[in-house]
């Protein structure tokens, strides 16, 4: 029985890597060059890549060979997708064709896309096959330099960056060792050319507002007329949260680099905010497609996703929102698997009172008419509304504040305190498994173990229950912010001014 070269690659499924196997048989008869495995058009096409990164780079190409040449990827049922196949397809090969000497291959593995003249291309989801490859414990991951980087941030595993067919032979072979890539180190920050808070005149309690969104990870829905700062406040939020966590960091690279979206940068040290137009298809928003690709709610997991104009989104796109927004993930169902990808997120809206703009506002005169206004209004339904959990009014400011100096915390001092509270909230959660980060995310059992109300917060909220119609999640939603403000003036119990806070901004919703 005839010796068959296995190579370790990697297949992206969402946002998971699975281990393939691509095996290479050389056998007699007519020259043809065969992928089998399920493969796509892509993988398909990497034999005219091979042949000729191969037959530039100096080596004997498959087209030199009088035989019949079989790749197969496996398992074979599952489906195979891009061209991170074309380096293991290469390397196989010249072990089935004898012209590299064997070497220790069950500890390493390969993903790369060669150009034509042997060199290789960047490839999609480093560093989730990064991961992989730490889990399944192999010693070494060759792959892209220009994704080294990206796959470097993950520990236990050396990276070999690669940069072309021709360097990864002489590596091999021991002529010409590759340095392994170096560790890369974490340096949280934010992301480049944004709004801040100081940047915005007036609006005091609008800003109040969103400093409690950012501290509890809460979402917030801001209604006005146009002009007013709905959008400018929106773009503010990402300032004033805290910087995320190595771990956070991960989750948030694993997306971006499953969709493609890594190039510029190798590894996201920043929170997303992602603020996709209301023209956008229900797969860009959600996630999925031919090849399932992660969607806006999951580019803005551990950030935060701006929807403006909140009504004028299709009405599929709405109801779709809810379930992300209730469990923090998406469920793509495809007919052999569903996949998974996380969409943990603040979702912070905007929207006009009426298609014009000016209902009540007070300035201008409004030209809707009551039908107009109504069916305008009742394109969000009670349920998705519900789920906000801070509801404010931007009203336009005066010219005498747009003109004054600013006042009021800078940006820095009061990302310290939202950091303070989100540091609470981690000390308090940290004993629970799946692991959260914020209060937005208890479930209505946690959030009556950890939220305590001393006497004068109890008496206050019987008499909201008796006085107010509250549904069941505004009457938990209203205890998580009404924790976070406590959090925010660190306050081991919920006070009645912290739970009073708390309410007015759930009155439009409930009321």
């Amino acid at each position: 029985m005839g010796s068959v070269p296995k190579i370790f690659s990697a297949e992206l499924e969402g946002i998971d890597a699975e281990l393939i196997e691509v095996e290479a048989d050389l056998n007699v008869g007519l020259h043809s060059f065969n992928i089998v495995g399920l493969a796509d058009k892509a993988v398909s096409e990497a034999k005219e890549r091979v042949n000729s990164a191969l037959k530039n780079s100096g080596i004997k190409p498959p087209t030199r060979e009088n035989r019949k040449i079989t790749i197969n990827l496996a398992p074979a049922d599952t489906k195979k997708a891009g061209s991170r196949f074309d380096l293991p397809i290469a390397v196989a090969y010249l072990l089935a064709s004898g012209q590299i000497a064997p070497f220790a291959a069950g500890n390493k593995l390969f993903a790369g896309e060669l150009s034509l003249d042997g060199s290789l291309r960047a490839i999609a989801g480093a560093l989730n096959i990064a991961m992989l490859a730490a889990r399944r414990k192999l010693a070494e991951l060759y792959i892209p330099r220009e994704n080294a980087a990206e796959a470097a941030i993950v520990r236990g595993i050396t990276v070999i960056p690669v940069s072309s067919i021709r360097e990864l032979v002489d590596h091999l072979e021991g002529r010409t060792p590759i340095a392994p890539q170096p560790a890369t180190e974490f340096a949280p920050g934010f992301a480049p050319s944004q709004t801040t808070l100081r940047d915005i005149r007036g609006h005091a309690a609008a800003k109040r507002a969103l400093a409690i969104c950012a501290a509890g990870g809460h979402n917030i829905l801001m209604s006005g007329p146009p002009g007013t700062g709905k959008t400018m406040l929106a773009h503010a939020i990402p300032s004033v949260l805290p910087l995320p966590a190595l771990e956070e960091s991960i989750e948030i690279t694993r997306i971006y680099s499953a969709a493609g979206m890594t190039t510029h940068t190798p590894f996201i040290e920043w929170r997303p905010f992602r603020a996709p137009h209301h023209s956008a298809s229900l797969a860009s928003i959600l996630g999925g497609g031919t090849n399932p690709r992660p969607g806006e709610i999951s580019l803005a997991h551990r950030g935060v996703l701006f929807l403006d104009e909140l009504p004028e989104f299709h009405r599929d796109i709405l109801e779709g929102l809810r379930q992300p927004l209730e469990e923090g993930k998406v469920l793509v169902a495809r007919a052999k698997k569903t996949l998974e990808f996380p969409a943990r997120f603040v979702l912070a809206a905007a929207m006009n009172p009426c298609p014009c703009g000016h209902y009540e506002s007070g300035d201008r005169e409004c030209t809707c008419t009551a039908h107009e206004v109504i069916r305008y209004q009742k394109k969000l339904s009670g349920p998705l509304l519900d789920r906000f959990d801070l509801q404010i009014e931007v009203k336009k400011i005066p010219v005498h504040e747009l003109r004054a100096a600013q006042e009021g915390e800078s940006d820095e001092a009061l990302r310290n305190e939202i950091t303070r509270a989100r540091r609470r909230q981690r000390e308090r959660l940290s004993g629970f498994s799946p692991r959260i980060h914020t209060n937005a995310e208890m479930t209505s059992r946690q959030t009556e173990r950890l939220v305590a109300l001393d006497a004068g917060a109890d008496t206050f909220l019987k008499t909201i229950l008796e006085t107010r119609m509250l549904s069941t999640r505004g009457y938990y939603r209203i205890l998580k912010v009404a924790r976070t403000i406590a959090d925010m003036a660190d306050s081991d119990a919920v006070k009645k001014e912290h739970l009073a806070e708390a309410f007015q901004y759930r009155v439009r919703s409930e009321g």
